[in-house]
């Protein structure tokens, strides 16, 4: 049920940016038949999978090759049809009519992590706030703009900062530089400017004090972290009981037992963040400590973290999100590995066989390694390398769902934008709720991302110029894994493939 409701998203998502690419002519077709490339895969798959037939692993690779190559192809295009079409028109902007004055609302999370231009009446508009920004600071901002870098047509100023529509005149990032560059050495370090998609879809310039920028953890926050890393290795330790039938809480003398799953727990959250970080120090971007989430039935759900940094552009935040669950991802997926080649007779766990159904990619794994063992025996012998391994991907897979501020909403955001970051949230959330029908866990984690980490992350400074191909590529990769780490086998499909 859970495969034909993500075959049928997915298809309902490209009906839509279809509809939405066509008044764009070319440039929207062509960026449309990016994002058709780009599913192609998961649609071969999970499509043919709903239908009882199965594709291998070099067939899945081959797939994702070719859509690779194809989506490489028409970036190419895109780009060329993009430098050949003549420049957006310029208009100046009109006065505002008393009825008509816009407001600029910035979300409470991040001053500028959601704008929206309302129109507001005379009669029902709210006391006017001083403006962040003085008069004569405002005056000087303006003349950073020009006609070879972003063509002001309009000044909209409000109680978080200024907000300036226009027309931009050159490269993006370019641009930016050049921008920044000036407001720096007129005002040093007291603003900052961000280059943004506005609410038209047109590229628009915030400048907001330096004072928004985000904080440093601070002690209670730093205590916390200790608190939540210890009450981890706790669950983690409870973790490794209840997959040899017993509670630590009831035999605490059994500690030493179960003291290798809860530090092969700990091994794959530290190689996460030691890969956030590694790429973080590349772009001198701080974060803050890692806030572990301790769960019962896997250790931990993971760790969040916060950028207490502007990021430059959107690239930066794709390789900070990216490197972590790919750094913990490997490691869980060789630990897998090895323990399936390491399994005999005689090994210390035993798993029913309907274990291997619980995951399509555990369970190809385990049919291609361990053989007609999978459909001969009721229980499996396998080495405690299987089972660490496998808490290790369903961590890291819960980590890459596309949703807010977790590692997979951040990719999905880096590559596609803050818009299509906000709906996949809302897709992610309610197959949460639906799944969380047979798995509580699934209801544990939706709550966590709903209370916690649904907004999308701040933007770049840079927020239009996107991440390259080969990138869009890791992220389709990365998305793909994740969903055939948690999608289970049915019963009838796993006994045709040899599993049960």
């Amino acid at each position: 049920m859970v495969t034909v409701l993500i075959l049928l998203a997915a298809v309902g998502i490209l009906i839509w940016g279809f509809i939405r690419a066509r008044p764009d002519g070319k440039l929207g077709i062509f960026a449309w038949l990016q994002s058709v490339v780009l599913m192609v895969p998961w649609l071969a798959f999970f499509g043919l999978f709903t239908f009882g037939i199965y594709l291998n692993l070099a067939w899945v690779l081959t797939l994702v090759v070719i859509s690779t190559g194809a989506y490489i192809y028409l970036g190419r295009q895109l780009r060329a049809l993009a430098n050949a079409a003549p420049p957006p028109k310029e208009t100046l902007a009109e006065p505002l009519e008393a009825s008509s004055e816009p407001e600029v609302v910035p979300s409470s999370d991040a001053e500028i992590s959601v704008i929206e231009v309302k129109p507001e009446s005379a009669v029902d508009a709210p006391p006017a706030r001083p403006p962040a920004i003085p008069p004569e600071d405002l005056a000087e901002i303006e003349e950073i703009f020009g006609v070879d870098t972003f063509f002001k047509t309009e000044t909209v100023p409000y109680a978080a900062g200024v907000f300036f529509k226009g027309n931009l005149r050159g490269e993006p990032d370019a641009t930016v530089k050049t921008l920044v560059a000036q407001l720096e050495n007129r005002f040093d370090d007291r603003y900052r400017l961000f280059l943004i998609n506005g609410p038209d879809e047109r590229p628009a310039i915030i400048v907001l004090p330096s004072s928004s920028d985000p904080k440093a953890a601070d002690i209670r926050q730093q205590l916390l972290a200790v608190a939540l890393a210890i009450a981890t290795f706790i669950t983690s330790l409870e973790t490794g009981a209840l997959l040899k039938d017993f509670t630590l809480f009831e035999q605490p003398d059994r500690w030493p037992q179960v003291l290798p799953t809860a530090l092969a727990v700990l091994a794959i959250l530290v190689v996460h963040e030691i890969g956030h970080r590694w790429q973080a120090r590349r772009y001198t971007i701080k974060l803050s400590p890692p806030f572990a989430l301790p769960a019962w039935q896997l250790g931990s759900f993971g760790a969040l973290t916060r950028f207490e940094s502007l990021l430059p552009n959107r690239t930066v935040l794709f390789d900070i999100a990216f490197a972590g669950p790919a750094a913990g991802g490997l490691l869980s997926l060789v630990m897998l590995v090895v323990g399936l080649v390491l399994s005999h007779p005689g090994s210390p766990y035993q798993l029913p066989v309907e274990f291997f159904q619980e995951s399509v990619l555990v369970g190809t794994l385990a049919r291609t390694v361990l053989g007609d063992a999978l459909q001969t025996n009721d229980l499996i012998d396998v080495d405690p390398l299987v089972l660490m391994g496998w808490l290790g991907l369903v961590i890291t897979a819960l980590n890459v769902m596309p949703a807010g501020r977790i590692d997979g909403g951040r990719i999905v955001q880096a590559i596609y934008g803050r818009k299509i970051a906000g709906r996949a949230t809302a897709v992610t959330l309610i197959l949460l709720i639906i799944v969380a029908l047979a798995n509580p866990l699934a209801l544990y984690w939706g709550a966590l991302i709903l209370f916690l980490q649904r907004g999308e992350e701040r933007p770049c400074i840079d927020d239009i110029s996107e991440p390259d191909d080969a990138r869009a590529a890791l992220a389709l990769l990365i998305l793909f894994l994740m969903l055939a780490t948690l999608l289970p086998l049915s019963p009838a499909l796993a006994g045709r493939l040899g599993i049960g």
